[in-house]
């Protein structure tokens, strides 16, 4: 089961380190009305300005609200900070505004969307993006997971493999493109587990390509959905910078930064420099919004993000020489899962149980904790039994082709518990100028707590 730096990993008792990952999150919201109508209310004045907030701020259109934690060590820590600067959020809102809870933008509207007044670089992106697509391509929300391996695991396998690797940044950069390449070999398990996005609100599609019937990710499909549509190379850091090189030069997108694809690699902002520093994190981009949490995801998804990144880490890594074709093959996997009827089992139904057989070995091999027991079989009963996945329950809500009364219902309900809760901020346009370490000692200073333990 495990490759040779897994078994290095496993025989000098550092397991733990594979999952120990930093995570940041960022979660994009819709700010809507009353009737579910894009909110024509300015930014929040109450969060200071949304050109210079590194914790809420927005995304291409001025009602996406992007809420961005810091660095967490554990799911918890994530899911508390995210809490914390939701909660600031919504307190923030006007009065009659909500967060949609959905991934599918609402019905959309000509008179209401804007472009985010985000500062004149991202506007001229912007802009220069709206020449080569529909607004509605950009409107779908979602939520992003940015992922650290622990430097000390990174250090052992580079003292332990001398011999194999020249130095630190060769490590990391390898051990981050075998977490990518899983990822993106296995996106459709998690489309299939954790897709929420079966139709698109007025107005959403091109005329003439509506579908009429529901899905299970419409977020997470290359036809219908948000993501670049040239297919990324993950052979390695050279051949990926290469290929969005070459998606620039044919003007297939603007900017190295409009490649939205399943996972990125992250750290230098320019690709040549990128390239010569090497990977600092990954940002995994292939998750809807839930609409049954207060902040749009939740822990155990977190977790078992948590367990499939660390299980690659210890498995065989595909040849160098395969993995583009086998990344090809699971982008078609990825396409069939995301617009099978989310209600009837999935044609992958068998891919999807032995993987997730491996993963109970592979839990019971380093001795995870019962969380983790509980957690597979959650998602082995989601791949038994379709009616439990997230786009099979929202479907049973859908009236008249919509979900608007459904998210309705449940931004009202998120925006009460947050108007009655303790406020994490008092001020929040100072403490949107905070550092990282300075906003997480604010936070946990024991002030205050989640109104949504189930969530947690």
């Amino acid at each position: 089961m495990f490759s040779k730096i897994g078994e290095l990993i496993f025989e000098n008792e550092a397991v733990s380190k594979t999952s120990d990952f930093k995570m940041g999150l960022e979660v994009e919201m819709h700010r809507v009305d009353g009737t579910g109508n894009l909110s024509e209310e300015p930014y929040p004045a109450a969060i200071g300005d949304q050109k210079i907030n590194p914790w809420i701020t927005n995304d291409f259109l001025e009602t996406m609200s992007e809420v961005v934690t810091p660095a967490a060590s554990n799911a918890l820590d994530a899911m508390h900070y995210l809490y914390s600067i939701n909660t600031a959020l919504r307190t923030a809102l006007s009065p009659g505004e909500f967060l949609w809870p959905l991934s599918m933008p609402p019905k959309l509207t000509p008179e209401r969307i804007k472009i985010a007044q985000a500062g004149p670089e991202k506007e001229r992106y912007f802009k220069e993006w709206l020449k080569h697509h529909r607004v509605a391509e950009g409107a779908p929300c979602g939520a992003h997971i940015n992922l650290s391996i622990d430097e000390r695991l990174i250090t052992m396998v580079y003292q332990k493999m001398p011999e194999r690797f020249a130095d630190e940044k060769e490590v990391r950069n390898y051990l981050y493109t075998i977490v990518a390449q899983g990822f993106v070999r296995y996106r459709w398990l998690l489309t299939y587990l954790f897709g929420a996005s079966p139709i698109a609100e007025g107005n959403y599609f091109e005329t003439g390509k509506e579908l009429t019937r529901p899905v299970r990710s419409l977020r997470q499909s290359r036809e219908y959905g948000f993501g670049s549509k040239f297919t990324p190379d993950y052979t390695d850091l050279e051949h990926y910078v290469q290929v969005i090189e070459r998606a620039v030069a044919k003007k297939e997108i603007y900017t190295a930064a409009q490649f939205h694809g399943p996972v990125r690699f992250k750290g230098a902002t320019e690709l040549k420099q990128l390239q010569k520093e090497g990977i600092a994190y990954l940002e995994l981009r292939m998750l809807d919004l839930d609409p049954t949490s207060y902040v749009g995801i939740r822990t155990g998804t977190l977790r078992f993000i948590r367990l499939l990144a660390s299980y690659f880490i210890m498995s065989p890594a595909l040849n160098k020489n395969e993995v583009f074709d086998a990344l090809e093959v699971a982008e078609r996997r990825n396409e069939l899962v995301a617009l099978e009827d989310p209600t009837k089992p999935s044609q992958l139904a068998e891919a999807a149980t032995a993987l997730i057989e491996h993963l109970k070995v592979y839990i019971d091999l380093i001795q995870a904790g019962p969380e983790y027991q509980e957690l597979i079989e959650d998602m082995e009963y989601r791949v038994k039994i379709p009616m439990n996945t997230p786009s099979a329950r929202l479907v049973r809500n859908i009236k008249d082709g919509s979900l608007t009364e459904y998210a309705l219902k449940r931004a009202k309900g998120y925006q009460k518990s947050a108007l009655l809760a303790l406020h994490p901020f008092r001020d929040f346009e100072d403490h949107a100028k905070l550092s990282a370490n300075e906003l997480k000692a604010k936070l946990f200073r024991g002030s205050w707590e989640p109104q949504h333990r189930e969530e947690i």
